[in-house]
């Protein structure tokens, strides 16, 4: 509830301009209190009447502009409540918390450059106040500013370790602007604190990326016992274990993320994986063929059902995809291995043994310069 911090004004106004004779004269101080109540108890189309009421009668009442603005955003009306809040801020310059309120408006309806500029003004006006700079940092951090926000946020740490939302909001910095070492463990911190299937996760990624499964893992089965509908989180999970070489572990968690979307690209492709590799063809086609058709271009979809195609006779339209494969990397062994094999089944053994010249060529590269580095 953003209140701005008064109860009622003592007006001593009844105002019964244009009633007639009959009518019983308005209370201001009585329809701010009903509005004040309507908006404490989630009530906002009551708070928003209430409060456009008191300003019809009363319009240079900044504060009760502020509530209205409040209200509006409260409701999802966001233009509204920019407007309203815009206003009482020209009514009362030096409200911090209005400025605040006018700052959670445009962050609430994604207009992010306006709410850096009020979150910064706040956090100028008042440094010491946490709530506000965190705010300013993930701000920074939606605009694409997350060694800003980390900088900005890392020197109030200090006696504040406890503050779960300053760690939050410093961790993701750090992780997203390449300090993942520093940022991974305070993410980790918060999951344990405030068992967030959130935080896992982003810990839980930040591992994957840097190839670290095992913790990725752990990570990643936290947030699915937390929250398995957590969007996402099934398909990681799955990728941790797949990559540990948990095949069995690996193929529920992608099975779960199918069942929150058919159409994920990443599980239709392992799982259809997996299934190929089974040898259970029926099984895999139709997963392989969807993530084709989700991402036409993604090449290790496109290798896979080209391999689907070589084992069930498929033989044209496997070397068609194989040699499409090739010239767009032509140093990718995968292609090379599949297309010698078909072209031999296609009675093509001149091109056959191309391709296994070829693949020698790239293997005696490869194994000069050695293992990638990780």
């Amino acid at each position: 509830m953003r209140l701005v911090g008064f109860l009622f004004f003592a007006l001593g106004v009844q105002a019964a301009a244009g009633q007639g004779p009959a009518q019983a004269p308005v209370n201001v101080d009585e329809l701010l209190s009903s509005g004040i109540v309507a908006q404490q108890h989630g009530d906002y189309k009551t708070a928003i009447e209430d409060y456009r009421k008191v300003l019809a009668l009363q319009p240079g009442l900044a504060d009760v502009r502020a509530n209205l603005g409040a209200a509006l955003a409260d409701a999802g009306q966001f233009d509204a409540a920019i407007e309203e809040d815009t206003r009482a801020l020209a009514g009362a310059p030096s409200k911090t918390n209005v400025r605040m309120n006018l700052a959670l408006a445009y962050y609430k309806k994604g207009d992010f450059a306006h709410a850096y500029s009020e979150f910064e003004a706040v956090h100028a006006a008042r440094p010491s106040d946490l709530s506000a700079a965190v705010l300013l940092g993930y701000t920074d951090i939606k605009l694409g500013k997350e060694a800003e926000a980390a900088k900005m946020l890392a020197p109030l740490e200090a006696g504040h370790e406890s503050n779960m939302d300053l760690e939050y909001v410093l961790a993701l910095a750090l992780i997203q602007s390449g300090k993942a070492t520093e940022g991974i463990p305070r993410m980790e911190k918060v999951a344990r604190a405030t068992r967030s299937a959130d935080a896992y996760f982003v810990a839980g990624s930040a591992h994957m990326g840097r190839r670290e499964f095992r913790e990725a893992r752990a990570d990643l089965d936290a947030a699915v016992e937390l929250d398995p509908s957590f969007p996402g989180v099934n398909t990681l999970a799955g990728q941790a274990r797949d990559a540990l070489g948990d095949t069995e572990a690996a193929a529920p968690a992608f099975q779960a993320a199918l069942r929150q979307d058919p159409r994920d690209f990443t599980a239709n492709l392992y799982l259809g994986t997996m299934r190929l590799k089974q040898r259970d063809f029926d099984s895999a086609r139709p997963l392989l063929e969807l993530a084709v058709e989700l991402q036409p271009k993604a090449p290790l979809a496109r290798l896979q059902l080209a391999k689907l195609n070589g084992l069930t006779g498929k033989f044209a339209e496997a070397a068609a995809t194989l040699e499409d494969l090739e010239k767009s990397d032509p140093n990718w062994l995968d292609p090379h291995v599949e297309l010698a094999a078909i072209y031999y089944k296609l009675k093509r053994p001149e091109d056959g043994q191309r391709e296994r010249d070829i693949v020698q060529q790239i293997e005696s590269s490869q194994q000069k310069a050695g293992p990638p580095k990780q």
